[in-house]
Formats: C-alpha cells, structure tokens, sequence
C-alpha cells in the first residue's frame, strides 16, 4: 500500500531516505538506486506514492503530518498507481519512472498516453512478453492513425533519429488486434533488420506469442512502398501497404506464426507505434 504526499515536501522526504539508507541513495554509495517511490502528476497537485507502513516515520520529519484517512489523500498500491499511469492521458498525468522496481511491477507497461487498442489485461501479456531491458521504462506514442493520418513515409519521418525498440499494434475491420515487437525502429533499408528478440503477437479470443525460429533472419524490411515483417515463405507475416489501410499476413518459417488476422488480406481499422523511452 501507499500514500500520497504533496510535492511541497519532498525535499523533506528526500532527507528522511538518505538518513533512512544512506548506503542505497547517497551519491558516493556503489549501489545507487532511486528510492521505492513514483512521482505522478494529477492535475492541479503532485503526489508522491511511498509504503504505508513509513507513514508514521515519515510524519515525525514533516512540520504539518498528515492523516492518511482524510478524504484528500488516498491510499494505493505502487503496482495500482502504475497501472493508472500506463491507462491515462498524458494530458493528465505525467510520471517520473524509478529505476527501482518494487517486486512485481515489471508486470506491467507504462504508456505515457492512453492507448486506443490495448487494454490493461492486454499490456499485462504484453509486458511479459517484453525483453528485460524494457521492462520498467515508460512508452511513448510516436505513430497513430487516428493523430497522424494513414501514410508510411510518416510514420518514417516520426521514427527518424529513433534508437530503440518499438511496438507495433494493429486493428483490422474485424476488429482483431495483433501486432509486433520490433528491436530496431521501422525505417527504409535496402537490407532486413531487427534481432531474434522480435516477436508478433495477436488477441481475440486468446492472446498468443510468436517468436523467431531461427530458421532465417527476415526480421523487418522497410520499403518506401510497404513494410514488411518475417518471410522466407509464400508471403509475409504482416506486410503493410504505404497508405496504412491494406494488410496481408501468412504464416512464415521466420517466427512459425499463424495468420495474424482473420483473413489474410485485411483493411487496416486503427494502428499505433510506441517506443520505450530508455
């Protein structure tokens, strides 16, 4: 459980955890960590989210102790004010992610906004699916159909100077969603790119992972008129046109996948991007 403390005395908490641990947050310590808190925005007043169980240990280095059971403060689990912050807008909420993960919270993806394909069962299957150097890091929208339009080249444009993996979700008319974790940011090259770490992904009715089977290595090839993730075999595993709206996807012996849609060749409802921010 937490409690949520106004911003206005961090500072005095901040000294309350170098005293508290001084070999875990002071700068000369070989194991520096940031502390077991998040700092979330909730329009108009911050909040800072600690255990319940240092209240009362806190309390004794504020001037002005609160009472946790007063209806302007609430009490909630580091894990729920996560799984707040991957739902909301970021028009609402802005999150500073610790370094730190309690036990537990690396089950879950933090989006900075919320998302229009994926629901928070949806990220939690996601999110185990994730390499390990993604894990407790905040993703970034840097595509939507529904902000940017249709069109390949910008979803190019978006992504140039972008070094980090990326998350692909598609919607078709029969609104099934599915998708791919990409290593490499999606960009035109005369070669494939991307490592065995790249897998696709589909929901509706059951979620199901697919990952590489080492059999080639046909990650993801981008085309000025398409872009194109695993192959090998009579067709794509998801091939998508340079308007965004027509789809195909096969099975492939890159990742061994089941069609990704319900039909093979499908029209594109919604499509999203996101990339870590590490």
């Amino acid at each position: 459980m937490g409690v949520a403390y106004s911003v206005g005395e961090v500072d005095h908490l901040y000294t309350f955890f170098v005293q508290w641990s001084p070999d875990i947050y002071t700068k000369g310590s070989k194991k520096q960590r940031q502390p077991r808190f998040l700092i979330r925005e909730k329009h108009p007043n911050h909040y800072l989210v600690v255990e319940k169980n240092k209240v009362a240990e806190i309390n004794k280095l504020l001037s002005h102790p609160i009472n946790p059971t007063e209806k302007n403060w609430e009490i909630i689990r580091v894990k729920d004010s996560k799984r707040r912050m991957s739902l909301c807008s970021s028009e609402d909420s802005e999150a500073e992610e610790p370094e730190y993960q309690e036990e537990g919270d690396d089950d879950l993806l933090v989006l900075s906004k919320h998302s229009q394909l994926l629901d928070a069962h949806d990220l939690e299957q996601l999110a185990a699916q994730m390499p390990a150097r993604t894990r407790g890091y905040p993703w970034q929208l840097v595509y939507s159909t529904a902000i940017h339009g249709s069109s390949l080249k910008t979803l190019y444009r978006n992504m140039a100077g972008l070094d980090s993996p990326v998350l692909l979700i598609v919607r078709d008319m029969h609104k099934k969603v599915f998708g791919a974790f990409s290593t490499d940011p999606f960009r035109v090259s005369k070669y494939c790119y991307g490592t065995g770490e790249t897998f696709l992904f589909s929901f509706n009715p059951d979620f199901q992972a697919y990952r590489w089977s080492g059999e080639n290595s046909y990650f993801v090839s981008g085309k000025l008129e398409s872009l194109q993730i695993g192959g090998g075999g009579d067709g794509f595993a998801l091939w998508l046109d340079a308007d965004l709206y027509h789809g195909a996807s096969f099975s492939c012996p890159t990742f061994h996948n089941a069609p990704l849609s319900t039909q093979e060749d499908f029209i594109v409802q919604d499509l999203e991007v996101w990339t870590v921010q590490n």
